[in-house]
């Protein structure tokens, strides 16, 4: 009877959790957030024996940045997320910054045994010591092992693996396998540049070459990188990635990226142009999972240092993007990043609605039930004004919109809801169309206190969070004059399974 009264209580003090976790009014119901305190930039992303694993920098004691550990979360489609214990603790070395993580299925680090393939994570350790006492080497790279498929770790007993030859900012290593050279290659953020080595076994570290300083965004210092090959008719083309805080096109942090040739030791970018990946605010330090075959599946933090930590959440603070499938398109001579949902996003959807070759007078009511959780797709609009608006019972607003003059897409949340906590929060936020064709597709998927719109097939995105004091509930269209739109969806979207 004892024990059967202790599994009731434990029970109900684990659904008294799960209701609190979920009822908090800005709680994402289907992005990953971390249970409690800070989390930002997605780390040491990977696939193995059918999960997916998110590693993440957390301090899970405030929800403001502090002491960085790697926070864990598992899942079998990115969609529905298990968190687990921290992975990795600050050590003598620093704090764990980002980094990233591989399956060495070849164990050419020598750490597999008994059979077992060794995930090895990479990372970044910031010295807070040297940083007060104004040292320039107080960042290294290092790694750790895990031989249960992410469980438990060990750390290298030589760490650093890298160390620093001076340079201030020296962080945020991503490793690739680069089969043409039968080698690891890294990127690494070298405070104004992006740094490449080479690595045989994950231990011993070459560096190849360096590029950046002369091209691209530098409003703020680069950080997190990646680099990702495309097949494309049969020749294989890459794209890097660099975030960079502060310098985004709308203010505060933001991810641009290149396009060029890669060697193995070099990469050499096809034009210098800025192309940003996401021109929302809330889309950041985003990189792609390791070991996904032909997919490319990237995820990003779903806030702006701008103002991070003076979000109106209490519990916890921001949440990841949705995964999302990267591809590479050729626009008027020129190739562009393409970002859409990724197709276990799909699995999330639940009633909807379709109106086919709707004649619209104006406006069209595309809902007026809404809750905060809906995936709305329109399909061949007229290249002209409109406006979605996203609206709820006290007169807050968000709309998401086409200006036809400038051939721009926005996102204005000047009306959105909770805005004083921040003096730049309440803007509008604008993105170039990139796509040539005559008619537009818009996805918009929102959750609570996000929205992430996808236009022309993922050639334009923005991604924003927004605090309404209620949810949104109605959602129209807005064209200002008699439009004929050739298909409208409304979906509801069903929250995610959170543990």
């Amino acid at each position: 009877m004892k024990k059967y009264f202790l599994i009731t209580v434990c029970s109900l003090l684990l659904l008294g959790s799960r209701l609190a976790y979920t009822q908090e009014p800005h709680r994402p119901a289907f992005h990953f957030s971390p249970q409690k305190g800070w989390m930002n930039d997605p780390n040491g992303m990977f696939y193995h024996e059918g999960v997916y694993h998110l590693f993440f920098q957390h301090y899970p004691d405030n929800t403001k940045w502090g002491p960085m550990h790697w926070g864990h979360a598992t899942s079998p489609d990115m969609i529905n997320w298990t968190e687990q214990p921290i992975a990795l603790y600050p050590d003598s070395l620093g704090y764990i910054f980002s980094g990233s993580a591989v399956v060495d299925f070849n164990n050419t680090s020598g750490f597999g045994k008994d059979g077992k393939t060794p995930i090895v994570a990479i990372y970044t350790n910031h010295s807070m010591e040297g940083e007060r006492a104004k040292r320039t080497d107080y960042q290294t790279q290092s790694i750790a092992y895990s031989l249960d498929n992410g469980k438990s770790w060990t750390k290298y007993e030589e760490n650093p693996v890298i160390k620093n030859p001076g340079i201030v900012d020296f962080r945020d290593p991503k490793v690739i396998w680069y089969a043409p050279g039968n080698k690891w290659v890294m990127v690494l953020a070298t405070k104004d540049r992006i740094t490449f080595y080479s690595s045989v076994n994950l231990k011993e570290w070459t560096r190849e070459s360096d590029l950046g300083h002369d091209f691209g965004a530098h409003g703020g210092v680069w950080e997190c990188p990646d680099l990702l090959p495309f097949e494309v008719k049969g020749k294989t083309r890459w794209v890097l990635l660099v975030s960079i805080n502060p310098g985004g096109p709308n203010g505060g942090s933001a991810t641009q990226y290149f396009t060029g040739d890669f060697d193995g030791s070099t990469f050499t970018p096809v034009d210098k142009e800025v192309r940003w990946m996401d021109y929302g605010t809330d889309n950041y330090a985003g990189v792609t999972f390791f070991n996904t075959g032909k997919r490319t599946l990237l995820m990003g933090w779903m806030s702006n240092w701008q103002y991070a930590q003076e979000v109106p959440t209490t519990a916890f603070r921001s949440a990841m993007t949705l995964p999302r499938e990267m591809g590479l398109e050729k626009v008027n001579g020129h190739f562009y990043l393409t970002s859409r949902p990724a197709k276990e996003v799909e699995n999330l959807l639940g009633a909807s609605r379709n109106s086919k070759n709707v004649n619209m007078d104006k406006t069209f009511e595309i809902a007026s039930d809404a809750n905060g959780l809906f995936d709305v797709e329109l399909t061949d609009l007229p290249k002209e004004n409109f406006r979605v608006e996203l609206s709820n019972s006290l007169n807050e607003v968000l709309v998401i919109g086409y200006d036809q003059a400038s051939n721009h897409y926005f996102i204005d949340r000047s009306e959105s809801g909770k805005k004083d906590f921040e003096a730049g929060f309440g803007k509008k936020h604008e993105a170039p169309r990139v796509s040539d064709k005559s008619k537009i597709n818009l996805r918009i998927i929102a959750d609570r206190a996000s929205v992430e719109v996808f236009a022309d097939d993922g050639l334009t995105v923005m991604t924003d969070i927004f605090f309404p004091n209620r949810p949104y509930s109605h959602i129209r269209l807005k064209t200002g004059k008699k439009t004929k739109v050739g298909g409208i969806r409304y979906a509801v979207v069903k929250p995610a399974k959170v543990h």
